[in-house]
């Protein structure tokens, strides 16, 4: 069990940052023992802990004690840990070599972290305040030049890291299913469903122009094979045949996502109302922000898409800062989908620190926006579903690759070996953390202009040979919701004391996967599935108690 000491300001980052890092813990009581006990708070009494974590840029009594001297302050650095890179977005301090210490964690202004190791007890000394961090990932995100890191789930590798290596076992529900990896959610959003309805408008002007002058540019640019301006060319010629209603329409988005996509769930979020913009849209194109169609143009589609498995979520106009006219969008769908616990990506990713309250009291069970238009990674530097700090219910659903961050020239401007290096590397770091994988993929993303569709061919490809569960949106963040309805609760029975799991619900499919993880050298862990069904507890750990002063 890990006794938490935080400061009050904080107590909800906690609160999430431990269904993210799912194992036992409380808030810590001054009559209890403890295997491990982290502390943020101003005042740290004396514990009775194997582990002290000790995080804060406040001068410790126990610095002192143990020979810990604080050296300079600083502000937006960052640590490394074993090789890793961790971003820190609040004050850090450093701290001058200890006698009796060992760095655990370094900058480039010197010691972060240090482990001092006693006779019964360590205490691990961290130059920042963990959930200050965490509150600042949850609520404001990550700066574009650190999006490619997955600073939250590296924040859990850490600190899951210095307990296992002072010997503490540790209970954990991992973010991933029994037998697989991580999750994959494809989705697309569905901004056009054809460009016949895009006559003499500025969409229709803008593919002529991108599919010549720019199409020439970006054969010169080696971003167009000659072969592929062929393509476009032709697409450009067969225009009035498309409108005329007799060459089939290149922009048409569902066949071809059916086809690729055979037999693996995706979700598409649809518009709800046509020709409006929306309110308060930054920028100086806002009016080119409404759609030609909505999701009554759809009736066959739609029809077809839920009968192959598909989820149909809402791509919200006013959704992010109006409760009504949410509420309105997703009647809007859901009179269609017949479905209840709907989803909502917005348009353009729009959002502000109030888009999860408001999400959260126009119906939605959770949001798909949280990510990047200008880059790929970790917004909120997660893999994991999250409840938005501000939230009650509302789950949120990370978004981490899109295609027009990758290609579009004004944003990331990748070639297509660059941009499989760069998805190759959020790949692994989903193998090594778990969660989701949320890929992103426009309606004409595979069609001329474009040509984006031979690469998605190929990450699907990619990702059908992981081991990975492909689900919808919906599932997903079911299932996570699921795995944050288990509570840990300790027991005391004729075995002593022990941790028991605790779910009321359905029975979770597919289920979790329990860990008891065992430190180096006291044999191997052990994994069991566990469905919520039966009744699951596990021995706490033994050991002699001891003090940890403050």
């Amino acid at each position: 069990m890990i006794g938490i000491i935080p400061k009050a300001e904080h107590i909800p980052a906690v609160k999430e940052f431990f269904e993210l890092f799912k194992t036992p813990w409380e808030f810590y009581q001054p009559d209890r023992s403890y295997d491990v006990v982290v502390a943020t708070g101003d005042e740290v009494p004396e514990v009775d802990a194997g582990l002290l974590v000790l995080y804060g840029t406040e001068t410790r009594t126990t610095d002192t004690r143990r020979a810990i001297a604080a050296g300079t302050r600083h502000r937006s650095l960052s640590v490394e840990c074993e090789g890793t890179l961790l971003p820190i977005y609040g004050q850090l301090i450093t701290f001058t070599e200890s006698r009796t210490g060992t760095a655990c964690l370094t900058s480039s202004f010197g010691v972060a972290g240090l482990r001092v190791r006693g006779a019964d007890s360590t205490v691990i000394r961290v130059g920042y305040d963990l959930f200050r961090e965490v509150q600042f990932l949850l609520s404001v995100g990550q700066p574009v030049e650190f999006a490619h890191i997955p600073t939250l789930d590296l924040h859990i590798r850490t600190l899951r890291k210095w307990i296992l290596d002072v010997g503490i076992p540790l209970l954990e529900i991992a973010p991933t299913p029994p037998g697989t990896d991580f999750l994959v959610c494809l989705t697309h959003d569905i901004d056009f469903v054809g460009i016949r309805r895009h006559c003499f408008d500025h969409t229709m002007w803008g593919f002529l122009y991108r599919s010549t002058v720019g199409a020439v540019r970006n054969v010169f640019r080696r971003r167009l094979s000659i072969a592929r301006l062929m393509k476009t060319w032709r697409a450009v010629a067969s225009l009035p045949f498309v409108y005329l209603g007799w060459a089939k329409d290149f922009w048409d988005p569902f066949e071809w996502y059916l086809q690729v996509e055979r037999n693996l769930p995706a979700t598409y979020y649809l518009i709800p109302f046509k020709d409006r913009p929306g309110d308060g849209v930054p920028g100086a194109g806002a009016a080119r922000r409404a759609s030609a169609y909505d999701i009554t143009d759809l009736e066959h589609w739609t029809a077809a898409l839920m009968k192959e498995g598909c989820e149909l979520g809402v791509h919200g106009i006013d959704a992010w800062n109006d409760v009504d006219k949410g509420h309105d969008e997703l009647a809007r769908i859901a009179a269609v989908t017949g479905g209840s616990n709907l989803g909502v990506r917005i348009h353009w990713l729009l959002r502000d620190a109030n888009t999860p309250a408001v999400l959260e009291r126009a119906g939605y069970a959770y949001d798909a926006t949280a990510g990047y238009n200008e880059t790929v990674g970790y917004r909120n530097g997660t893999t994991q579903v999250f409840r938005p700090l501000g939230a009650q219910t509302l789950l949120e659903l990370p978004l981490h690759i899109q295609d027009g961050a990758l290609f579009y020239p004004q944003r990331l401007d990748l070639s297509e070996p660059e941009a499989e290096k760069r998805c190759h590397e959020l790949i692994v770091w989903a193998q090594a953390l778990g969660g989701v994988l949320t890929v992103l993929w426009h309606d004409r993303s595979h069609a001329p202009e474009r040509f984006w569709g031979a690469f998605y061919i190929g990450l699907v490809r990619t990702l059908k040979s992981a081991n990975a569960w492909f689900c919808t949106a919906g599932q997903a963040v079911s299932w996570f919701r699921k795995r944050r309805e288990v509570r840990f609760e300790s027991v005391e029975d004729a075995r002593g004391t022990r941790i028991r799991l605790c779910y009321e619900g359905a029975a979770i499919r597919p289920p979790l996967r329990v860990i008891l993880h065992r430190p180096a050298g006291k044999g191997s862990g052990t994994e069991i599935p566990w469905n919520g069904s039966t009744v699951v507890a596990f021995d706490s750990p033994r050991r002699h108690p001891q003090s940890v002063g403050s």
